[in-house]
């Protein structure tokens, strides 16, 4: 007959076991749970701060990262500008809205990939805007910068059985004495003032450049 203080013993240490085994479930499915909150969180943080149709910033973490800019140059000049693309309602009402949203998913990976590591934001609607670093501010530099911009705009986009092609009219402008706004100012004044030359200028892009170097 088994002795009674053994098989207590035994029942005890089968109770521990699923005892132990219940609370590294209960461990599991917590750690389950708080991954997914954080996961959550995430991405909550990411739309607050992100266009949903482009990816890229929008404009209040536009500006949030842009003050951290300010504060963090090592030593770079910082040029704001600022895009708008030209004739984009003739886009949504001659191929559709679906289009257009694909023109604009278009412009925003090439602006990002222009802008490398650089800030670049989606403002709303058609407009974008970018805080580029330059190690000068030698005019040719920010000429040349300007007209590979542009290029990289302007080249065809394929859609379906159709390929569009989209101008951009480009403002651009120094940021001087961390004065954010006043330098998207000039450089917002710049974009229109391109884009009232029509499109019978080749390179609608236009720099606020009384404050460039003469070089």
């Amino acid at each position: 007959m088994p002795d009674p203080l053994t098989v207590a013993s035994g029942i005890c240490a089968a109770g521990a076991l699923l005892s132990s085994w219940q609370l590294g479930r209960r461990a599991v499915r917590a750690e389950a749970e708080i991954g997914r909150l954080q996961a959550e969180l995430t991405a909550e943080r990411h739309a607050a701060s992100h266009d949903p149709l482009t990816g890229l910033p929008n404009r209040r973490a536009f500006y949030r990262l842009a003050a951290t800019l300010l504060t963090d140059r090592s030593g770079c000049h910082l040029i704001a500008v600022v895009c708008d693309l030209d004739d984009f309602k003739q886009i949504n009402d001659r191929y559709g809205h679906a289009a257009g949203d694909q023109v604009l998913i278009s412009v925003a990976q090439r602006l990002a990939t222009f802008a490398g590591e650089n800030l670049v934001a989606r403002l709303g609607g058609d407009e974008f805007a970018g805080l580029l670093t330059s190690p000068t501010l030698d005019r040719r530099w920010i000429d040349h910068s300007t007209r590979r911009l542009y290029d990289m705009l302007a080249a065809p986009i394929p859609m379906g059985t159709v390929t569009l092609r989209v101008t951009a009219s480009v403002g651009l402008a120094p940021v001087r004495d961390s004065q954010l706004t006043e330098a998207l100012d000039r450089a917002d004044a710049a974009m229109y003032e391109a884009k009232a030359l029509g499109s019978g200028r080749p390179n609608r892009a236009l720099r606020d450049t009384a404050h460039l170097a003469e070089c």
